[in-house]
């Protein structure tokens, strides 16, 4: 019986060992010259985490074996070409990644051999402000939960707001001045329950399951991509794998998923994800007063249609809905927590969102140009519903609100090489724009209560024309680049000229020594005004904004900046910055600019302005980054900003988004056995805020109409949060099988427990059953009470992903 026994363990063992013994992977791939498209044959490729390399046969093709587990980068080298560095990719025993190397020609004018690494983006257009995240750094970034809006956060000169949202605030600019771009695809809503007129939002819709690489520009932004105020960001995907079918399921806090990537035939290849959230059996569980359920997919399809061309069809959408837990009060014993919930639930809408972006990509290579072909549409559908105390009887009806946003957008851009120093892109953009809005709202303000009650459409045709030349001189020591956009929109007088909207710009870098370079760049950006503003219409049903002389909103950079970059992974920069803005939307009913709103759930711009507004935001960013390279990559960065816009008397006074100090360090290693260790460390000063006017809030009459303190503008910005600082920590562990691989994961944000206050809430006061109390002396107010708003608990993530 014994022996019976040890044969079992005997076979069991060997079963075991049989399965966990695949400890080494393999890579296949091409090499490509980036102009012909002809396959380079006798290239050498060497995996930089090991020994092993290979080279292509006479069809440009390799195969690397026996390669370490994990994330992998390759460097492919041959004579008369620039040394390239592939981003990372993920090998596993089961998943054999697909690596395209697309070399281009040494310039005849260089002397020393070049190492050209996609790791870092710089170009002539943008030889500064830009930075770019692999997907280690997206994969792996502590605090970020796989989000890459998130992940963003770590870079100098983006400010976050501490809590659950994740605005993107660059270098002092409001939240709506930002442009994404998915593949070469203009993305408008990036954000589940996206806040309307700007950006930000609480969870990312795009997977980072399906990145290969985010390229984040602060400045210096390309004549080719419509104009943002303070940032591009353009998101590069995977292509599916052209050999099998490969399948992700991911079990996260917030989330589950699943991505599948393959080859549908010789010629064509996708990749696609679905995720559902469960937010709201968790949030419904630890008894908050909000229920947020989101849905999110994601889609690439790539078709060859010869060697020198191909075909992409580029989906993303989400499925949203934000509902209240009206039964979180019925077992809550605690006075304070109880009147908390009470003022979230009668101030958070019922809300409900969906939107999709579709896109058609095609690009042709040939030997002197490459051309794009891009068409896209995408709609967002936003409504918003509430009542008082939520008593859904219509004579309580605060806000009833639906809107509908649709774009059609036709853009062809071709890049030529003129010679090997001189290059030209240049395109036409075509645009048709529908957006419709049915409101009806009341608003309490300083100064008295406002009805909004209007229905408004709204149909758009814009036009675009730019060009970029960039050229190389002094055997490559210096780079000149200048361009020019010109953009036109049939709204009013002024926009349909598109030389009102004019807007040049012009890069340099100029090669002090072999690993330093001095980098500047002007330039004037124009960003039309959200739908949100441009379709109001007052109770005569006359769009004001349009007649009253509404412009694209004006913001004049000017950058400069040293680079030393002492290897093909790592990039210290000290750069220099001054943002001047105008024709920025005004509020006529508040009196403040509209650089001051976006941090929250609603609407923004749904008023009457003027485009009178002015402001500036300067100051200097420190960047040291070490990209993944043998198990360590970190980014340290730190940012002095000061953002201001005039108030009504013509003054500056501190922008909403005026923190002064940005302080972020993210880093990580690679241990043994597989195990990671990451943590990101971030400090954020205080942004201003404007304290109540209590004399307005207790009027009952407006109380009961905005549910919370009035903010009296007169004293906008005048007050300012603590400095916040925050550690958040993630430990990973992958193994390894022959048939899957799983990666298990714990995220602890806020691992300290720092405590990060808000302003308070201004709430009636409560006899013991619940009754808002009146003042004794007046009865047309009530009592106020302030109750402390703040939070600062650990939060632990915990998260599996699975590879077959």
């Amino acid at each position: 019986m014994m022996k019976k026994n040890l044969t079992l363990f005997a076979v069991f063992l060997w079963s075991v060992t049989a399965v966990l013994a695949q400890d080494q992977g393999t890579i296949k791939g091409k090499v490509i010259d980036q102009l012909t498209r002809e396959p380079l044959p006798f290239v050498n490729v060497l995996v930089m985490e090991g020994t092993q390399g290979t080279i292509t046969d006479e069809n440009g093709t390799f195969v690397i074996g026996a390669t370490p587990l994990g994330y992998i980068t390759l460097q492919a080298s041959f004579v008369g070409y620039k040394t390239l560095v592939s981003q990372s990719y993920l090998v596993t025993n089961e998943k054999v990644p697909y690596v395209l190397f697309e070399l281009s020609q040494e310039s005849e004018t260089l002397n020393e051999v070049v190492v050209q690494s996609n790791l870092f983006t710089s170009t002539l257009e943008s030889p500064l402000s830009v930075q770019s995240l692999g997907i280690v750094e997206i994969e792996k970034n502590p605090g970020g939960n796989r989000d890459i809006l998130k992940v963003i956060q770590s870079l100098p000169g983006v400010a976050s707001n501490p809590g659950f949202r994740n605005d993107i605030i660059i270098r002092g600019g409001a939240p709506f001045e930002n442009k994404f771009y998915l593949d070469g695809v203009e993305v408008p809503v990036i954000n589940h329950f996206q806040t309307q007129g700007a950006t930000g939002g609480p969870v990312g819709i795009i997977n980072a399951d399906l990145i290969r690489k985010a390229d984040f520009y602060a400045s210096a932004f390309p004549a080719s991509k419509s104009n943002g105020l303070s940032s591009l960001i353009t998101f590069t995907q995977k292509d599916g794998n052209p050999d099998k079918l490969n399948v992700r399921a991911t079990l996260g806090t917030s989330d589950a998923g699943i991505t599948l990537d393959g080859p549908i035939d010789e010629r064509t290849t996708f990749i696609a994800s679905v995720r559902q959230s469960y937010l709201q059996f968790l949030f419904k569980a630890l008894k908050l007063p909000f229920l947020p359920t989101y849905n999110d997919f994601q889609l690439k399809l790539k078709h060859r249609l010869s060697e020198h061309s191909e075909l992409s069809l580029i989906g993303l959408g989400a499925i949203d809905y934000f509902s209240l837990n009206e039964s979180v009060n019925d077992e809550v014993t605690d006075p304070e927590r109880y009147r908390r919930n009470r003022y979230i639930l009668s101030n958070i809408p019922v809300q409900e969102q969906w939107n999709y972006t579709l896109g058609l990509v095609y690009k042709h290579y040939g030997e002197k140009h490459t051309r794009q072909l891009v068409f896209s549409r995408n709609a967002w559908d936003n409504r918003s519903t509430k009542y008082a105390d939520n008593s859904n009887l219509s004579e309580d009806l605060l806000l009833d609100y639906q809107s509908r946003e649709t774009e059609h957008k036709l853009r062809f851009e071709q890049l030529t090489r003129l010679d090997n120093d001189l290059r030209l892109t240049a395109g036409v953009g075509l645009e048709q724009a529908s957006y419709t809005n049915s409101t009806f709202k009341k608003i309490a303000g300083t100064s008295g209560l406002y009805n909004y009650d209007f229905n408004s459409e709204l149909s758009l045709l814009k036009y675009q024309l730019f060009g970029q030349l960039s050229k190389n001189f002094a055997d490559g020591k210096l780079g000149l680049s200048l361009g020019l956009r010109l953009e036109g929109l049939s709204y009013n007088k002024v926009m349909k000229n598109p030389f009102n909207q004019s807007s040049p710009r012009f890069s340099l870098t100029y090669a002090l020594a072999p690993t330093w370079n001095l980098n500047a760049s002007v330039g004037r950006y124009y960003q039309l005004p959200a739908y949100t503003v441009m379709g109001y219409r007052d109770q005569d049903n006359v769009l004001v904004n349009r007649d009253k002389g509404l412009k694209a909103i004006r913001a004049d950079h000017y950058v400069s900046g040293l680079e030393f970059r002492p290897d093909s992974s790592t990039k210290m920069t000290l750069e220099a910055f001054y943002k001047a803005y105008g024709n920025y939307p005004f509020s006529v009913r508040d009196q403040i600019s509209l650089a001051n709103l976006g941090s929250d759930f609603g609407v923004i711009g749904n008023e009457e302005v003027s485009a009178t507004s002015e402001g500036r935001a300067f100051g200097f960013e420190l960047l040291a980054q070490r990209k993944s390279f043998n198990g360590l990559y970190g980014i340290l960065a730190y940012t002095f900003v000061m953002s201001e816009f005039k108030d009504a008397a013509g003054q500056y006074v501190p922008s909403s988004w005026d923190n002064r100090h940005l302080l972020t360090f993210t880093g990580g290693v690679k241990l043994k056995k597989h195990w990671e260790l990451g943590l990101k460390f971030r400090l954020i000063g205080g942004r201003p805020y404007t304290p109540y006017d209590r004399q307005a809030s207790s009027l009952i009459e407006r109380y009961d109409i905005a549910n919370s303190g009035i903010l009296d503008y007169g004293l906008l910005n005048t007050e300012r949060y603590d400095t916040y600082h925050q550690l958040d920590l993630r430990l990973d562990k992958t193994w390894y099988w022959q048939r899957f691989s799983m990666n298990l994961y714990i995220d602890v944000q806020n691992l300290y427990a720092s405590e990060v206050v808000s302003q308070s809430y201004l709430i009636p006061a409560m006899d013991a059953a619940g009754n808002k109390l009146t003042d004794p002396t007046d009865p047309s107010r009530y009592q106020l009470e302030e109750i402390e708003n703040a939070s600062g608990n650990s939060f632990p993530a915990f998260g599996i992903i699975v590879d077959f």
